[in-house]
């Protein structure tokens, strides 16, 4: 099972680890046997079967949401009828989820997109490296990301899991680029999108957007200007504000 769990991790694809920690009396299976429930809702393993197994695939998938630990206790007669079968036992079992790293999708490879890319991968980030320019997509402009993805803004959700430990950084060439582009991400659950750019650009942008008939409550996810206010100026002080903006939203002390 420790196999299956290293495999889906080194890919990226969410798991949880359920293992039965202790028993009492007799149940179908030992403590140390384990289950591993994906995503999609497989399973490989058992924890014995029916109305328990049940019951821990349900707080497996909560788990997966929620991304917390769980400690829980069972008793093998529950949800039993007139025959209790041959197990009257109890089993405890800690679920335990596994999920994707959190990833830095960094669509822009000019200066400030690449100070972003170092500093993020320094960080112990995942990073996605994403231009619509074949020749800017590439580890000699921008090195040490773990993924290229050559295509326009729009068509990232196509090529990449976008869930809500995904951060996107939008440092484009033009307003226009990021109007046509923002809809789609507007529509994952990217737990961040910044977008660099002045007021005015984003005030710019906005009016686009409104236009096109997207709501105010969906582009008011967008964090524009992008970062904490640090008076920066260099590429690599813009990084620092925004892997700093970054980084207060994910332990939920957005500034």
């Amino acid at each position: 099972m420790l196999t299956i769990v290293n495999k889906a991790i080194a890919e990226g694809n969410p798991v949880v680890l359920c293992t039965i920690v202790e028993t009492e009396g007799i149940v179908p299976r030992h403590a140390g046997t384990k289950m591993v429930v994906f995503e999609d809702g497989r399973s490989e393993g058992t924890v014995g079967g029916g109305n328990i197994e049940k019951l821990v695939r349900k707080e497996a998938e909560e788990s997966l949401k929620d991304g917390k630990t769980r400690f829980r206790s069972y008793d093998s007669e529950v949800g039993s009828t007139d025959d209790p079968g041959p197990c009257d036992g109890k089993v405890k079992i800690f679920i335990e989820p596994f999920l994707r790293p959190a990833t830095l999708v960094v669509f822009g490879a000019g200066h400030v997109g690449q100070a972003v890319v170092h500093l993020a991968k320094w960080m112990g980030y995942r990073v996605v490296v994403s231009d619509d320019r074949a020749e800017m997509c590439t580890p000699e402009v921008a090195p040490g990301a773990d993924r290229y993805i050559n295509c326009p803004m729009d068509q990232i959700p196509e090529k990449m899991t976008v869930d809500r430990n995904t951060y996107i950084v939008l440092v484009t060439r033009s307003v226009q680029m990021d109007a046509e582009g923002l809809p789609a991400l507007l529509g994952t659950q990217a737990g961040y999108i910044g977008l660099l750019g002045s007021k005015k650009r984003w005030a710019f942008c906005r009016g686009i957007l409104l236009k096109a008939g997207i709501k105010k409550e969906a582009y008011r996810r967008v964090k524009s200007p992008i970062g904490l206010d640090i008076h920066a100026e260099t590429p690599q002080e813009i990084a620092v504000s925004i892997m700093a903006e970054i980084t207060a939203i994910r332990h939920e002390k957005e500034p």
